[in-house]
């Protein structure tokens, strides 16, 4: 049997895996992006540092280029001249924008461009002139460049001049899209791996949750707790691996324990009368059980969502009450059968009495009287009318089986009972099970004898009868719950196999017990005794 679950309508709303994956992926190209800028800044600061190095170590090179402070003090700025010749060879072997020369005005005696030889330095000469180095990033007739400045000095120390190389920003640019592309080439797959995972937590999100959206499932939570709380049906449910997962309170007073979710269902301490209708085959649907002195209508089923197995549910209805008013309405049905048969027979007993004195017999009256007070029931060795009623009743249904139901001579009981239900109940599914195995038995006549007696306040119950007796091997098995040995219906039919775990369950509720004295014998089947404590009232006077 399958069990659904619902799927609320959800709209047009995202699914939580779908947002999961969403998010998750957003998160991680956010996390990249800022990774990548961050790591883009620093390599450009760094960048920017080496390139000023790089600027300024030219420089100090053209500086300490010999003859160059004398070239410059001695000469004029000339195109064609001797310092513009040194610089342009420093500029293009070491690929410089610029190398440019001044003198201490600030007057260039070198440049890329020849027109601009002979006039001031577009950015301050002055902390070179003054004797100190200078790096920076600066912006000149050539664009924006990583320069660095360094004094020119002749032999004597003085400073005569500057030195002033310049590396185009352009490289800088194109070294720092390298490293910017080598890193993104570098994060992709870490992107795209935690990406995969956001898609595969996604599914596994959606497989745990059966594929139920947060609102789906507290609506669910909020109906568990309504209905499961709220049903008078134990619901006992267990996962795959035989975990409990669900059990609600009446399960709890059902079963007689507090089952913790989580718990493997064969460490629970659950008897075998449990245990096995979670691997009965077929699945029991209503079926009758006695689990615990209770009788319960027990019903498994197998949920299932998407073609996954979900686990099994065992569903136990408490039938107790209305088998203790079954049992009570069979007790009053045998006192009834009981009196009903009294009064026909008492009716008789007046009829036959006034027929002799009719005729004038009087002494024969007088004799017939005598013998009826001398009798006690119409049941003979049986006084007490519950028991009475119930074999006179069991009688008319054996006979309507083609079956005898006789009671034995040695049969006495003068007291009356104390506990008639609970009596009644072992004594009629004993007569019940011995009428069965008659009816269907070989031999003939069938019949089935019953010996009732007292044994102070304890009742004595032996009930034989003409069928095949009970195999060797079933002997214990009989008094399972659902054992049956009929072979026409496997499995046993709906309301088979209980009669005797029932009968015996009372029987010891009383201190007493139900068991087989004998399997079988050459001219007689099976043969029970019951033994029930403290069932009647006890011994008592009669009147005469």
């Amino acid at each position: 049997m399958r069990w659904p679950l619902r799927r609320p309508f959800r709209g047009h709303r995202l699914a939580l895996s779908t947002q999961a994956v969403v998010a998750l992926a957003l998160l991680l190209t956010f996390v990249v992006l800022v990774s990548l800028a961050t790591s883009a800044a620093v390599l450009r600061n760094d960048l920017e540092k080496q390139y000023e190095q790089r600027a300024l170590a030219i420089a100090r090179a053209m500086a300490s280029e010999p003859g160059l402070a004398g070239m410059v003090t001695s000469g004029t700025p000339d195109p064609d001249g001797p310092v513009q010749d040194v610089a342009e060879r420093m500029r293009l072997g070491t690929g410089a924008l610029y190398v440019v020369v001044t003198d201490a005005r600030g007057i260039r005696y070198s440049h890329p461009t020849l027109a601009n030889i002979g006039k001031p330095v577009s950015t301050s000469p002055e902390e070179a002139l003054g004797g100190r180095e200078v790096v920076a990033i600066e912006q000149g007739t050539l664009g924006y460049s990583a320069r660095g400045k360094v004094p020119l000095r002749n032999e004597a120390g003085d400073v005569v001049g500057e030195v002033s190389v310049g590396i185009a920003i352009s490289e800088l640019d194109a070294e720092t899209r390298k490293l910017v592309i080598l890193l993104g080439l570098v994060a992709l797959p870490p992107l795209a791996l935690g990406i995969a995972g956001a898609v595969l937590l996604a599914r596994r999100l959606r497989r745990t949750t059966l594929g139920l959206e947060p609102e789906e499932m507290a609506d669910l939570v909020r109906e568990h707790a309504a209905v499961l709380g709220g049903v008078r049906d134990a619901v006992l449910a267990v996962d795959p691996r035989g975990r409990v997962t669900v059990s609600n309170p009446e399960a709890t007073r059902l079963l007689g324990r507090d089952l913790s979710r989580g718990t493997s269902i064969a460490d629970t301490g659950l008897g075998p009368e449990v245990l096995g209708l979670f691997a009965e085959q077929p699945a029991p649907a209503g079926a009758l059980r006695v689990i615990g002195g209770r009788v319960v209508l027990a019903t498994r089923l197998v949920v299932q969502r998407e073609g996954r197995d979900l686990g099994t549910v065992l569903i136990l209805r408490d039938r107790t009450d209305l088998d203790e008013l079954a049992r009570e309405l069979e007790a009053t049905r045998a006192l009834t059968d009981a009196l009903r048969a009294q009064a026909h027979e008492h009716s008789n007993r007046l009829h036959t009495l006034t027929g002799l004195l009719h005729h004038g017999d009087v002494e024969e009256a007088g004799e017939y009287l005598s013998s009826l007070s001398q009798q006690g029931t119409w049941v003979s060795g049986v006084d007490d009318p519950y028991l009475a009623g119930l074999l006179a009743a069991k009688s008319a249904a054996a006979s309507e089986a083609g079956v005898t139901l006789r009671v034995s001579e040695s049969t006495w009981l003068e007291d009356r009972l104390s506990h008639p239900l609970d009596t009644v109940t072992v004594v009629a599914n004993l007569l019940d099970n011995g009428i069965r195995a008659a009816a269907e038995g070989a031999r003939e006549p069938r019949w089935v004898e019953v010996t009732l007696l007292g044994d102070g306040v304890d009742l004595l119950v032996h009930v034989v009868d003409s069928g095949e007796g009970v195999p060797a091997e079933h002997v214990e098995q009989v008094f399972d719950h659902g054992f049956t040995t009929r072979d026409a219906e496997p499995g046993g039919a709906p309301g088979h196999g209980i009669g005797l775990a029932l009968a015996r369950h009372t029987a010891r509720a009383h201190g007493g017990d139900v068991r087989i004295v004998e399997a079988g014998g050459e001219d007689h089947g099976a043969v029970f005794e019951a033994r029930l404590v403290r069932v009647l009232t006890g011994a008592r006077e009669r009147q005469g």
